[in-house]
């Protein structure tokens, strides 16, 4: 079975080293560790994902100005429950669980029918916690095959 590291987009692969990088052998970063700086071009792309202890579950903290577009709608404050951006809610869904419940990173592929097109996306799923042990966040960085667009000049890294 071909490791999707080897087949992913190349902009994938180097956000999942930036995450490795930060954890500095611990499980998982704390969001602490991400630099924004760092990775300023591709912050477009990136949605941040509270985790919480109640039935709201998940809850986009911050999303990128590409992903904004790519969804036609901000979703900030909301619950991955009500403002998916995915082929259902519960798929959706069960990519935060499996994060939260592995505590590593997840890389999946979706290609699903919109109000207006077809999406075809390529995202990962990196955990962040604040006590080294439970997900307390998850980043998300996303690229729409069809919008995306390659960041050029400092790609961050680390």
């Amino acid at each position: 079975m071909t490791d999707w590291r080897e087949t992913c987009h190349p902009d994938i692969r180097l956000m999942l080293t930036y995450w490795e990088g930060k954890r500095r052998g611990r499980r998982m970063p704390a969001r602490a560790d991400i630099e924004p700086e760092e990775i300023r071009a591709y912050l477009p792309y990136i949605s941040l994902v509270d985790v919480v202890a109640d039935e709201r579950r998940f809850i986009y903290r911050l999303v990128g100005t590409r992903e904004v577009a790519a969804r036609g709608a901000d979703p900030t404050g909301r619950t991955v429950k009500e403002a998916y951006f995915a082929s259902s809610a519960a798929a959706a869904l069960a990519n935060y669980e499996r994060v939260c419940r592995e505590r590593a990173p997840y890389h999946e592929t979706d290609a699903f029918q919109a109000v207006d097109r077809y999406v075809n996306e390529e995202n990962i799923f990196l955990p962040l916690s604040g006590d080294g042990e439970s997900v307390n966040m998850i980043l998300v960085f996303s690229i729409n095959r069809d919008l995306y667009r390659q960041p050029v000049g400092d790609r961050g890294g680390g």
